[in-house]
């Protein structure tokens, strides 16, 4: 039975917060951001670890082993290694990607970072993405790194969240904004 979204974020969570203060104690926060970069690209490139971690149909040990497998062969740190194998003693492993989000949100908070989505109607340059980051940065005061996608329909122009604040200068945008003028009008 899958878990309600609540429940589920509020386990990882504890577990986040759990993880990201045993690695401030221990001064490992560096290797526990690199450990959950790491663990978000395998689980992007392989739906079959995203299987393992939340199929109901696998048992405790199964998922334990082959958990701990791929966290010694991918060179992760025994604090990551550890977590994992108590997640999965206590069939916990469905909600990782959930807890590397929270976790990767505590690490940039840690370390004064503000996270902007971005949604592009092209690919970004990397002259294009720094000036945005450094425009980002005056408004806000903090170091910003960007999550950009592309988004086709958008047309030209960007669409920018940060924080509760969103900023749309997409074409789309104008258009439906003139659009609405011209029903007004007539």
């Amino acid at each position: 039975m899958a878990e309600p979204a609540s429940i589920s974020q509020g386990i990882a969570a504890r577990y986040a917060t759990a993880l990201f203060d045993l690695a401030q104690e221990a001064g490992t926060l560096p290797a526990l951001e690199a450990d959950a970069t790491a663990l978000t690209e395998a689980l992007a490139a392989s739906p079959e670890l995203g299987l393992v971690i939340s199929s109901p149909l696998i048992s405790r040990a199964e998922q334990g082993a082959a958990i701990t497998a791929v966290a010694t062969q991918m060179g992760l740190g025994a604090l990551t290694i550890n977590t994992l194998s108590l997640m999965a003693e206590k069939r916990r492993l469905f909600v990782l990607p959930q807890l590397l989000r929270e976790l990767a949100a505590l690490i940039a908070a840690a370390k004064g970072e503000v996270t902007a989505e971005v949604t592009a109607a092209t690919a970004l340059s990397a002259a294009q993405s720094k000036k945005l980051a450094e425009t980002l940065k005056a408004k806000v005061g903090k170091t910003v790194k960007l999550n950009t996608t592309v988004d086709e329909s958008l047309i030209g122009g960007l669409i920018v969240k940060l924080g509760s604040t969103m900023i749309d200068t997409s074409v789309k945008s104008k258009l439906a904004s003139l659009q609405n003028a011209m029903k007004e009008v007539g």
